[in-house]
Formats: structure tokens, sequence, C-alpha cells
């Protein structure tokens, strides 16, 4: 299989979101992230070679069509990976920070050591640890 040579890194990932306050509160609160663009319709957030962008979801159409946006309650359709030292200490931070995980700690058969959490609009994030 041939990659495309263009198609060598992320720079942004843009999230459609319900409630553009309460995305914004949560992924300050729980990365600590920088933001580096704001406006009313969307907040952009710095992670490192990659830019978060919460885009409020009545602006998403314009983006995406023909595509239809989904709506909340239509189940997760992929998760975003972060890979950690100590995920159990992670964890912990995650808790003293109010969010909720989903599944985890879990030592997982294909030699590493994952737990799941949700933001305010269901994209679910992993957080892994290389065993």
């Amino acid at each position: 299989m041939t990659t495309c040579g263009w198609a060598n890194k992320i720079t942004e990932i843009t999230l459609f979101v319900e409630d553009l306050h309460r995305s914004k509160a949560f992924y300050q609160e729980t990365f600590k992230l920088a933001i580096i663009f704001e406006d009313e319709n969307c907040v952009v957030f710095d992670y490192g070679n990659t830019s978060i962008n919460l885009l409020h979801k009545s602006n998403a159409r314009e983006l995406i069509e023909p595509a239809q946006v989904g709506g909340n309650g239509d189940g997760a359709r992929f998760q975003f990976t972060i890979q950690v030292p100590d995920v159990d200490q992670v964890c912990d931070e995650l808790k003293v920070c109010g969010v909720k995980l989903l599944n985890g700690p879990i030592t997982r058969p294909w030699g590493r050591r994952t737990a799941c959490f949700a933001d305010p609009d269901g994209h679910v994030w992993e957080i892994a640890q290389v065993l």
C-alpha cells in the first residue's frame, strides 16, 4: 500500500459541539490548553503540533456539506488517543478535575494500559500507556 506524500501530519481537529461555553471550559480545565483563537462560533486550542477547534454545531454544515452533521446520541464514531507514561496517575488527575471515566484503567492484552473519558459532546478520548 502506498501513502500520499501530502498526508504526513494532522494539523487541526474540528469537533462540532452543542454548547461552546461548556466545551471550552471542559478543554481548559481538563487539558490546560492555551487558546490561540476565539470568536462567537469557535474556540481553537493549541495542542502542540495540532490545533483542536471547537466549532458550534450550527456552523458545521457549511464546512462539510453535502455530508450531514451527526446528532448527539448517535454513538461514538472515533476516539482520540494520547500516550502517557502512567495511566493510573493521569486517571487520578482527571478525577480531581471532575472528569468521569468511561472505563479503565484496564490492562489490555495488546500491551497497553488504557482508560477512556468523553468530553461534554461525547467525543471519546483514550489515555494509553505502553507496557
